[in-house]
C-alpha cells in the first residue's frame, strides 16, 4: 500500500524512528482458515493454557483486531467492490482485489495465511483476537466497514496486513501510519500519536524477526509512511496501522512472501511489535 497501487482484500485503502534513523489503493499502495471468522477469540482458560503465569501472557486482557487485506472472492464481485464509500476526506472504492505475484499468488491469500499465524501467536500471549473477515464473505468488507469493526471492538490495537505491488527492484517492507485528519466522518487526531508509536514498534520488531530492510522506494527509507487517503485509517478510532510486508512484483521479495517459513517469522515480527506497543502501556490515549 504505498509505492505502487495494485489491485484491493487481490487490489481494493508514518515521528520517532527506533532502530532506523506502482499501483496502490485502499490496501495502502500509492496507486499502482482456521476459522474465528469475524467473531472474538477468547483466550484459553488458565488450565487449558497449562498454568501459564501472567508474565507469559503479556497481552492478556487486550483486544487486537487483525484485518487481512483484500478478500480472495473480490475478483468475483467487480461491481460490488467498485462502488464508492465515504472515507471522510472523499470517496474510495469499497475494496479492491489486491496485487499478486507474477506466478499468480494473490495478496489476499498471503494476508489470510499471515493473519492466521499472527492470531495463533497473539493468542499464545493471552490476547483476544478478532478478524475483520476470514475469507468467508462474498466480497470485502468495504474499507469503511473494516475500520468500524475495530471501533466496535474497542480494540487496543488494529493492524491491516498487506503486500505491495511496486515495480521489480523495489524491495522491502513499510508501515503506513494515519495522518492527522479531521474532515467529515474522519477524525484521527486522537490516534495519530499512539499509532505512530505502534508503527515504530512494529517496524523495529518486523525488521528484527525477518531481517528485512525498510522499503527502498519511498520516503526517506525509515520504513514509515504517513497517509491521509486511506479509509481504513481515516475512519479508525483506535490505534491502527497498515503493514506492507514486501513487494509481490520483486523476485527476491517474492521468494520470502511465498515461503511458509518466512511467513512464520513475519507473524513473529507482527506479534512482537504489537506486544512491544501494548505491554509498555503505549496504547490508547
Amino acid at each position: 500500500m504505498a509505492a505502487a497501487v495494485t489491485a484491493a482484500l487481490v487490489c481494493l485503502g508514518t515521528a520517532g524512528c527506533g532502530a532506523f534513523g506502482g499501483d496502490g489503493d485502499e490496501d495502502g499502495k500509492p496507486r499502482a482458515k482456521d476459522g474465528d471468522h469475524s467473531a472474538a477469540s477468547s483466550p484459553a482458560s488458565p488450565s487449558a493454557r497449562g498454568g501459564k503465569k501472567p508474565a507469559d501472557e503479556p497481552l492478556r486482557g487486550k483486544v487486537i483486531v487483525v484485518d487481512p487485506g483484500h478478500n480472495p472472492h473480490n475478483r468475483d464481485q467487480p461491481g460490488k467492490i467498485s462502488r464508492s464509500v465515504d472515507i471522510g476526506t472523499g470517496k474510495k472504492e469499497c475494496d479492491t482485489t489486491g496485487t499478486a505475484t507474477n506466478s499468480g499468488y494473490a495478496e489476499a491469500d498471503f494476508t489470510l495465511d499471515l493473519a492466521h499465524r499472527v492470531r495463533t501467536q497473539l493468542r499464545e500471549r493471552g490476547a483476544t483476537v478478532r478478524f475483520t473477515h476470514d475469507g468467508d464473505e462474498p466480497y470485502g468488507p468495504c474499507v469503511d466497514e473494516r475500520a468500524e469493526k475495530g471501533n466496535q471492538a474497542q480494540a487496543d490495537a488494529a493492524i491491516s496486513l498487506h503486500a505491495d505491488g511496486a515495480h521489480a527492484g523495489s524491495r522491502g517492507f513499510h508501515v503506513i501510519l494515519p495522518a492527522s485528519v479531521h474532515e467529515g466522518a474522519a477524525d484521527t487526531r486522537d490516534i495519530v500519536t499512539p499509532s505512530r508509536r505502534f508503527g515504530t514498534d512494529l517496524r523495529d520488531a518486523f525488521h528484527a524477526a525477518t531481517g528485512e530492510q525498510p522499503a527502498n522506494y519511498l520516503g526517506d527509507g525509515n520504513g514509515l509512511d504517513t497517509r491521509g487517503d486511506l479509509g481504513g485509517l481515516n475512519l479508525s478510532k483506535v490505534p491502527k496501522v497498515f503493514l506492507e510486508c514486501g513487494n509481490m512484483r520483486d523476485p527476491r521479495d517474492v521468494a520470502h512472501l511465498t515461503s511458509a517459513k518466512w511467513r512464520e517469522k513475519a507473524a513473529r515480527g507482527v506479534t512482537d511489535g504489537i506486544t512491544a506497543f501494548l505491554a509498555a502501556g503505549k496504547g490508547k490515549p
